[in-house]
């Protein structure tokens, strides 16, 4: 045991586990994550929820009643999974409450099938929030082109983003300037700043099992040099563009006049949040998206074999983002001289990614309804 994960919580890193289901809310595994594993924050999606419904019993009582109660698929859905974050928001209160809000937060999705209408996720999004009705929850919005205005809309309502599936650096920065839209609508609507957060998910992983399928097919020395590079490259320079907007914490880069003014009024950084941070290749260390990512004020959402990884093996070596951007850089044009396209893949990625969580979703669907019919009371 290497206390890996409290050097990496001083490091500036928020520890947030990628997972939740009733058994651990109502077992105390999550209370003890938290306890023992410096885990201050959880995310989900559709792809978690429909795991832990389909496994074991602990859906089995709510499920029976809503099965009495005749209630759509979609229904059933949103009150089983807003119960378990609402569960285990009560749990992480104290934790919210000791951070001054920034963590203790529990993250849900807005159906994915929205992801291109903005007025609908917006809509979901207030209804979310008003269902659950705690003040440490985010709301997750997709950054497509529509999740942009959307994304502005729920920040201006006082609604707490988690902004997911963001791949390219463009998009990134227009998420930064649709959160900084948001607080100006807020503070216009004369809304408390203070009470508004906001994280920026930044996909690691998925990018490296992208570009690493090309370099393989090339084949070459310089190909084969480049593998495993091109996700902690883009990260570290999205934390680049995110010091542009936000200031660093040193001072060297200062912040923008528009962040600088919202501040002033109370608002909070929206902090980059490292997510798809478990490997894909077997090749790969399984600490690498969190051992190359170290940098104040960022979040880093694991899966539990990522979390126990780190425990044990990771190499906390404190910020290993500063310093590394003109790296980073030439990693990614070496890409493009190779004839691999930073625009196509991240696009590819963003479209993959939407497709991915909407037959997430659907298979959520199916398994819930498949659950409400074995438990639906035998007819008269």
């Amino acid at each position: 045991m290497t206390d890996a994960l409290k050097r990496l919580s001083e490091e500036g890193v928020a520890i947030w586990l990628d997972d939740l289901s009733r058994k651990r809310i109502t077992s105390g595994n999550l209370a003890e994550l938290i306890d023992n594993q410096h885990v201050v924050g959880v995310t989900t999606n559709p792809t978690i929820f429909q795991k832990a419904i389909s496994e074991g019993d602990g859906y089995d009582q709510q499920l029976a009643d809503l099965a009495a109660r005749e209630v759509t698929v979609e229904e059933a859905i949103r009150m089983i999974t807003t119960a378990d974050v609402r569960d285990a928001a009560d749990i992480l209160r104290p934790v919210y409450d000791a951070s001054g809000g920034q963590d203790g937060r529990v993250s849900i999705e807005v159906d994915p099938r929205l992801a291109h209408n903005a007025r609908a996720t917006v809509a979901e999004a207030k209804q979310l929030a008003w269902l659950i009705d705690r003040p440490n929850t985010l709301i997750k919005i997709p950054a497509t082109r529509a999740g942009i205005p959307a994304i502005t809309e729920t920040i201006a309502a006082g609604i707490s983003v988690n902004v997911t599936l963001i791949f390219s650096l463009e998009r990134y920065r227009e998420v930064m300037d649709a959160y900084l839209s948001g607080l100006e609508k807020a503070r216009e609507r004369g809304l408390d700043l203070s009470l508004i957060h906001s994280v920026a998910s930044f996909f690691v992983s998925r990018v490296d099992t992208e570009v690493d399928k090309r370099l393989d097919a090339l084949g070459t020395d310089e190909a084969k040099a480049l593998r495993g590079r091109a996700g902690v490259a883009n990260a570290r320079l999205a934390y680049q563009a995110y010091e542009e907007v936000f200031g660093s914490i040193d001072g060297s880069t200062p912040p923008s006049e528009r962040w600088a003014a919202l501040e002033k009024a109370g608002a909070n950084k929206q902090r980059p949040l490292w997510a798809s941070t478990g490997v894909k290749d077997k090749a790969y260390k399984p600490t690498l998206y969190v051992d190359e990512l170290i940098a104040p004020n960022t979040v880093n959402t694991m899966p539990e074999a990522t979390l126990a990884a780190v425990e044990e093996q990771g190499e906390i070596r404190g910020n290993t983002v500063a310093g590394t951007y003109e790296q980073a850089r030439a990693d990614i044009d070496a890409l493009g001289r190779l004839g691999i396209s930073y625009d196509e893949v991240v696009q590819l990625l963003e479209d993959e990614g939407v497709q991915k969580f909407e037959a997430s979703w659907n298979e959520l669907l199916k398994s819930t309804e498949a659950e409400l019919k074995r438990l639906a009371p035998a007819e008269d």
